[in-house]
């Protein structure tokens, strides 16, 4: 049978599709079974608590568990390293934060490349920190802690959660923006640190509002200054560390990542319904709770938002000469 000039041209043009049929049809259908969510750290930190206020989004709008796995050790690079070695199908996801970006500059021989092995797909939110200190110690403000720490050059005793953690990186920026001498103590996370907190044998540490929040309303701790240039409203009295000590800014991040060469229509697809997450009244309001703001935009976007903060705090790294534990 001879086909005509348009018969032709139409089956050549079917054939020509054919070949990515399977990709669109597992983009649509993604996804068809539970997808994990791998969370770098124990539970209760600002990282762990945002995936535990996104995965149930998710699970609802795809019809699919996205469950939580916390994946805890070496500052997040145990769990980065397994979604960067994991298959690329969108079914290993990893919550992802600033820490991700202040290891590249703290570890020298990684066993992956978080910019190439790890594909940026949502911004989920900003969170800020807030200085605390134990209520034994003789200040009530963040200037009065300034002047103390200068007349006692060394006695302050600054716990951390770890070096490289985001209590580290913050308390470290602070030291050299008031240029007081502070004693860091490092410990393994807030859950060790905070007991030694409350009894005083250390006397100040930043911490995540979301951590902070319990301590605070019961008073057993006293707030200083938040890291954001903007008061928080969940601790809406509370001033900014750069209203008493200027070009102060600490400001964390939270969002999610997958393997290197996911299909874009997937990565497109979670970052449509967390985009849809932090539209959301009541999941902004949640947000609020914990001293987070919603920080949306599109994958791309997100890429280059990392670089950047990457290279911003690399500076701050080195000046402190920050190394892992």
């Amino acid at each position: 049978m001879k086909l005509s000039r348009r018969q032709f041209l139409h089956l050549a043009a079917s054939a020509a599709a054919l070949p990515a049929l399977p990709r669109i049809a597992s983009a649509q259908t993604y996804p068809t079974r539970p997808v994990h969510l791998i969370v770098g750290f124990p539970p209760g930190g600002i990282t762990d608590i945002t995936a535990r206020l996104i995965g149930p989004w998710l699970s609802d709008r795809f019809g699919q568990q996205f469950v939580v796995e916390n994946r805890p050790g070496a500052s997040s690079n145990i769990a980065t390293e397994l979604v960067a070695k994991a298959k690329p199908d969108g079914y290993t996801l990893l919550i992802i934060a600033d820490v991700n970006t202040w290891n590249t500059a703290i570890y020298d021989n990684l066993n992956f490349d978080f910019f190439h092995d790890i594909t940026p797909v949502a911004s989920i939110c900003h969170d800020a920190f807030v200085m605390v200190v134990n209520p034994s110690l003789p200040v009530k403000t963040g200037p009065e802690f300034v002047a103390y720490a200068k007349a006692n050059p060394g006695k302050i005793n600054m716990a951390t959660s770890g070096s490289g953690s985001g209590s580290d990186l913050y308390g470290q920026l602070f030291k050299v923006k008031a240029a007081v001498d502070l004693t860091t103590v490092h410990y393994r996370g807030v859950g060790q640190a905070l007991p030694d907190l409350l009894a005083g044998r250390v006397q100040v540490i930043f911490l995540p509002v979301a951590t902070a929040i319990g301590p605070l309303k019961a008073g057993t701790l006293r707030p200083l200054g938040v890291t954001q240039t903007k008061r928080t409203s969940v601790l809406p009295d509370v001033p900014t560390i750069s209203e008493f000590v200027p070009g102060y800014e600490g400001d964390g991040w939270v969002g999610i990542g997958a393997p290197a060469n996911t299909p874009s229509e997937i990565i497109a697809s979670v970052n449509t319904q967390v985009t849809a997450a932090l539209a959301d009244a009541k999941f902004k309001a949640r947000l609020a709770d914990f001293g987070s703001e919603p920080f949306a935009g599109s994958p791309a976007a997100f890429r280059k938002f990392i670089a950047d903060y990457a290279a911003k705090w690399s500076v701050v790294i080195r000046a402190a000469d920050i190394k892992p534990e």
